[in-house]
């Protein structure tokens, strides 16, 4: 089993506190949603995990397996484990997201060993069909004149191929419609067992009526203020975040 370990964590941009100590621990087989309003710092945590150069961490740590990942690089997280579906995923003109695929899992073996095309291919094709996605989606290039839902399915096919232990997914809702929303969910829904982990970072409930997370958390000035099941984002959609910041309010200083 895996696990991801935020322990009392706290970032920075530029001289401004962005995330104030905030812990939590993800393990495998489990799906965690973060919802919180506008500016709380659920898109910095993301960044952040990931290795994200733009961020200070000032305290705390992220343990994947109990090892710190914070003085590794973007790509050595990567090949440790961690995965990251971003909000805004940038196109990569000219590179075929078949040739895209295959430099990413290379870059995971061992070195001097090498992929084998034809296994590779069929293991690419073994994912789209898992996906429900057109094998000639792999000859377009990445990202590059997509669509919001063919953009996130690119991610999530990224996902399958690469099997990380924890994926980190950046608003993967966003800019999506229903039609999109519930392709890229089955496809999530697809990669669930009890070799992934994953944080759903999210504004609204709607995704989670599709991939029903297991625990919810709020996050609220830069910190975890309130956790519960999916009852949790229900109630959410239903009354808004103000009474979780009347609650706060009311708390001892």
């Amino acid at each position: 089993m895996s696990s991801l370990v935020i322990h009392d964590l706290h970032v920075s941009i530029g001289d401004k506190p962005i995330v104030k100590g905030l812990s939590l621990t993800v393990n495998s087989g489990e799906v965690h949603a973060i919802m919180g309003p506008n500016g709380t710092g659920k898109s910095t945590l993301a960044k952040v995990i990931a290795g994200h150069p733009d961020y200070t961490v000032t305290g705390g740590d992220v343990l994947l397996d109990g090892r710190s990942v914070l003085e590794q690089e973007a790509d050595e997280r990567a090949r440790a484990g961690l995965f990251l579906a971003f909000q805004y995923p940038s196109e990569i003109p000219g590179v075929s997201i078949a040739n895209f695929l295959r430099a990413a899992v290379q870059a995971r073996l061992p070195e001097g060993e090498e992929i084998d095309a034809s296994a590779y291919y069929k293991r690419l094709y073994a994912k789209m069909d898992l996906l429900k996605i057109d094998r000639k989606f792999t000859s377009r290039s990445v990202n590059e004149g997509f669509s919001g839902g063919e953009k996130k399915r690119c991610e999530i096919l990224q996902m399958a191929m690469l099997e990380p232990k924890m994926a980190v997914m950046d608003e993967t809702d966003s800019g999506l419609d229903i039609d999109a929303l519930r392709i890229v969910s089955e496809g999530v829904n697809a990669l669930r067992g009890p070799g992934l982990g994953v944080l759903m970072i999210t504004h609204y409930q709607r995704l989670l009526s599709y991939i029903v997370p297991d625990f919810v958390h709020v996050m609220y000035d830069g910190r975890i203020v309130k956790s519960g099941d999916k009852s949790l984002a229900l109630e959410l959609e239903t009354r808004g975040y103000d009474w979780v910041k009347q609650e706060l309010a009311a708390l001892p200083a």
